[in-house]
């Protein structure tokens, strides 16, 4: 396998490594309020590549904790303000590293539930921004916590189906143009409340695969450039609408490889940009779906390796899956 097709794991696992020793640059600082987020992308992509070890788990756990804010939500870093986001990372880092019994559940699940109104829609934190990301992450959360039953289902269900548009996809909202990020919510959020056969799979399906362009990367939505993120927000919906095969994932995967730094390692949002570790993580994502050797699988769902969602007994919305995906 040549450079140019190979999955340079070792650089990869040093860039997101070095993440954190470049605090004398000016991005680093700029970039605090994604420092939480910035950790989940760079530990699902490390588990993807079988490298979950090369970070410290102790002093991961011991910031994770400190960004943990009165109200049980967590910030995107110390002393920042709660955000279902930041919440919704914290709570998946602390399940990689198989350390949820540090935090009080009951909690967090308070925050949460805080943030849904007598209607069911949810907020990302208490100025009342409204978004179908929310409406899953809320859900998801409280599954991971074992206290869904918590939080209002019918009126998330709701407002999920009423950001359902004719074309088969969703969009931020009810009215909001579909996008492929949003499909990803919504259908890991019905997926989860067992109401995926409220969707039209045709259509919808039709509308993914019709996001893959001649270099056989992906955008969000119609007449966009392809970009390695929508590798995982459009082949995730596909896994979970078991259509992974209605695209090219031999091309697809030829074009995350050529965003890859060759000399510093990371993956670009499409080749010849620099590197992030946001990409990083949903490049290798979109390979792990694509079938690419030698990763581990993901969750289409929870977006973390399959085998710590299998070990945490979180895999039971594959067993409601309408029994004509399959």
């Amino acid at each position: 396998m040549s450079e140019k097709t190979a999955l340079l794991v070792d650089k990869h696992v040093e860039f997101i490594k070095s993440l954190d020793k470049k605090q004398d640059e000016l991005e680093y600082w700029m970039t605090e309020h994604l420092r939480v987020s910035g950790i989940y992308w760079g530990l699902v992509a490390l588990h993807l590549m079988r490298r979950q070890g090369a970070l410290d788990r102790d002093k991961l756990i011991s910031y994770i904790l400190k960004c943990q804010n009165a109200d049980g939500g967590f910030g995107g870093h110390i002393n920042h303000d709660s955000h279902l986001l930041y919440t919704m990372s914290a709570v998946q880092i602390l399940l990689m590293l198989n350390a949820l019994d540090q935090i009080d559940s009951q909690k967090v699940t308070r925050f949460v539930v805080s943030l849904q109104d007598k209607n069911g829609q949810v907020s990302g934190d208490e100025w009342g921004e409204r978004d179908t990301r929310f409406a899953f992450i809320s859900v998801a959360i409280l599954t991971i916590l074992g206290t869904e039953d918590q939080l209002d289902h019918q009126g998330i269900l709701q407002y999920v189906l009423d950001s359902m548009n004719y074309d088969g996809g969703f969009g931020s909202g009810p009215g909001g143009e579909s996008h492929a990020a949003q499909v990803y919510t919504c259908l890991a959020c019905l997926a989860l409340l067992g109401e995926l056969g409220r969707v039209n799979r045709e259509r919808l399906s039709n509308w993914l695969a019709e996001r893959q362009l001649d270099n056989g990367g992906l955008n969000g939505r119609p007449q966009k450039l392809e970009d390695v993120c929508y590798s995982w927000w459009v082949l995730s919906s596909l896994e979970i609408l078991n259509r992974v095969h209605w695209i090219e994932r031999e091309k697809l995967c030829e074009f995350i490889l050529k965003a890859q730094d060759e000399e510093k390692g990371g993956i670009a949002d499409r080749p010849g940009d620099m590197a992030d570790v946001y990409h990083t993580c949903f490049g290798i994502a979109g390979l792990s779906l694509a079938g690419f050797g030698g990763l581990e699988d993901i969750d289409p769902v929870f977006c973390m390796p399959k085998n710590v969602i299998e070990q945490a007994g979180l895999a039971k919305w594959v067993t409601r899956v309408p029994k004509e995906w399959k």
